[in-house]
C-alpha cells in the first residue's frame, strides 16, 4: 500500500490525533453517580437521568482500548465503567442486565436483550486485557450468562431477547445483535483462551452472511422469526427505527464485511469463502449504498430491490466503510481497498468532523446538514473510535488484545520498511 504523509487524511498520524479528540469529548459522559450519559451536542449528559447498559459497555470498552493506546488518564474511566456493570446496571435478584436504569439504579425496562449483553462481554474483554481491576470477574459473568441464557447450539447463534425472569424468550431473531455477538465472541476468546468462543462466532457468520445474505444479492437480511425464516416486511411502518430498521441497513454489510476479516485471521484453516463473502458485501454496499440518491455519502437503508428507503445519513456508516476497507485491503492487498479508504476518510472530514463542538456529528440529512431525526446528540464514542484504531492494527488478535502486544501501527510500519506486514492479514486465495 502506498504510505503516505501524517497529514493525510486516513493515516497514523491523523489517526492518533483523532482519536485523542474523541476521547476528550467522549470523557463528558462520566456520570457521577455511576455509568457513562447519552451526550448531547455539546458533550453534555441528557437530562433525563437515563444510564444505558449499551452506552455504559460501550463507553467501558472505548475508554479501555484509549488506555492500552496510551491515552493518559483513561484507567480510572474504565474502572467507573467497570463498577456501573458490576453494579448499578445490573439485575441483583434474576441476573443479567437491565437495557436502562434511572440514576439510583431502578430500571427504566426490564427485557434481557442479547445486544447489550454482547457489549457488555466486549467492554469486559477489552478491561480485562488491559489489567483493570474486577474486569475478569465481570468478564466471566458476563459470558457465563451469554452462554447459558443467549447462545443457542442449535441455531447456531444467539436468541434476541427475553423477560426479566427468563421465562419468555421474544419470538424474533436479529441479524445486529448476532453481528456484536460476533464481535463480543472474538474479544473474548482473546481475554479468555477459550477457542469455543471463536468456532460459534463462525457459525453466527455462517448462518447471516454465508447462507442468507449470499442468497439474497448480498443484502443483508436484518429479522427473522425463532426458525431464522426473513421476515422481510418487519417494521415497515418504522422504516428509521434505531436498532430495527426496515429492509437493509447498508453500513451492517460493512461490519460484517470487517468481521469476517477478523474471524477468518483469528481461526485457523478458516473456510475459504470467509473472504470472498467480505469481498462481496463490501462490494454491494459500495454499489447500494454510496452516492446512489445523487449526493454524496452512504443512505442509511435500502429495500429488497437495492432502492433507498432512508436517506439519512449516519456517522458509523462512514466508519464502518473505513474499517472495511482496511481490514480488505490488508487481507488482500487489492489497491482498490486503499482507494476507498482515503475517499471515505476525506469524506468524514468534510461532513462528520465537528470541529467547533467535538466529536462527529452522528447524523445528517441527504444534504449533509446535521439533523436529528433517528439520532439525537452525540452518545457514541464506539464507531469512530474504532475507526482511529482499526486500520492501524492486524485482522488478529482483537484490538484490545493486540494494542496490549503492542501492534499499533506495526502494518503501516511494516510497509514503511518494505517488509510483508503479515501478522494477523488474511492472505488472498
Amino acid at each position: 500500500m502506498k504510505v503516505e504523509s501524517p497529514s493525510t487524511p486516513g493515516q497514523p498520524g491523523r489517526l492518533d490525533a483523532e482519536l485523542r479528540r474523541l476521547v476528550g469529548f467522549a470523557r463528558g459522559a462520566r456520570l457521577a453517580g455511576g455509568g457513562f450519559g447519552w451526550l448531547d451536542d455539546a458533550g453534555v449528559p441528557a437530562p433525563d437521568g437515563a444510564v444505558h447498559t449499551w452506552i455504559t459497555a460501550r463507553m467501558t470498552h472505548v475508554f479501555a482500548l484509549a488506555h492500552l493506546a496510551g491515552v493518559p488518564d483513561t484507567g480510572p474511566l474504565v474502572d467507573h465503567g467497570v463498577a456501573a456493570l458490576s453494579g448499578l446496571l445490573r439485575d441483583g435478584e434474576h441476573g443479567g442486565w437491565y437495557p436502562a436504569v434511572d440514576r439510583d439504579g431502578r430500571p427504566l425496562a426490564t427485557e434481557k436483550r442479547a445486544y447489550d449483553h454482547a457489549f457488555v462481554v466486549l467492554a469486559a474483554s477489552s478491561a480485562a486485557v488491559a489489567g483493570r481491576p474486577e474486569a475478569a470477574e465481570l468478564l466471566a459473568e458476563a459470558s457465563e450468562i451469554v452462554e447459558r441464557r443467549f447462545w443457542s447450539e442449535t441455531e447456531g447463534a444467539c436468541v434476541e431477547s427475553w423477560d426479566r425472569t427468563w421465562t419468555t424468550c421474544e419470538a424474533y431473531r436479529g441479524a445486529n445483535s448476532n453481528m456484536h455477538a460476533v464481535e463480543c465472541f472474538l474479544a473474548a476468546a482473546d481475554a479468555t483462551g477459550e477457542d469455543v468462543w471463536r468456532g460459534r462466532a463462525l457459525r453466527i457468520v455462517e448462518k447471516v452472511v454465508h447462507e442468507h445474505a449470499r442468497g439474497n444479492d448480498w443484502r443483508l437480511v436484518e429479522h427473522f422469526d425463532p426458525s431464522w425464516r426473513p421476515t422481510y416486511g418487519y417494521n415497515r411502518a418504522r422504516p428509521d427505527d434505531p436498532f430495527r430498521p426496515y429492509a437493509a441497513t447498508v453500513g451492517h454489510w460493512f461490519e460484517w464485511s470487517r468481521l469476517l476479516i477478523q474471524s477468518a485471521a483469528a481461526l485457523p484453516g478458516s473456510p475459504t469463502w470467509l473472504l470472498d463473502d467480505a469481498a462481496a458485501l463490501f462490494a454491494a454496499a459500495v454499489r447500494e449504498g454510496w452516492h446512489v440518491d445523487g449526493r454524496a455519502g452512504f443512505v442509511y437503508t435500502v429495500d429488497w430491490d437495492g432502492k433507498p428507503v432512508v436517506r439519512t445519513r449516519m456517522h458509523w456508516v462512514v466508519a464502518e466503510a473505513v474499517a472495511a476497507a482496511a481490514a480488505l485491503r490488508d487481507a488482500t492487498g487489492d489497491r482498490c481497498y486503499d482507494d476507498w479508504y482515503r475517499t471515505w476518510w476525506s469524506h468524514a472530514e468534510t461532513y462528520f468532523l465537528d470541529r467547533a463542538r467535538g466529536s462527529w456529528h452522528h447524523e445528517l440529512d441527504p444534504g449533509n446538514r446535521p439533523s436529528a431525526t433517528v439520532w439525537s446528540g452525540k452518545p457514541d464514542a464506539y464507531h469512530a473510535v474504532q475507526a482511529t484504531l482499526l486500520p492501524r492494527l492486524p485482522a488478529a488478535p482483537s484490538a484490545a488484545e493486540a494494542l496490549r502486544r503492542g501492534l499499533l501501527d506495526r502494518t503501516a510500519d511494516a510497509d514503511a520498511r518494505g517488509d510483508d506486514g503479515d501478522a494477523g492479514r488474511v492472505r488472498a486465495r
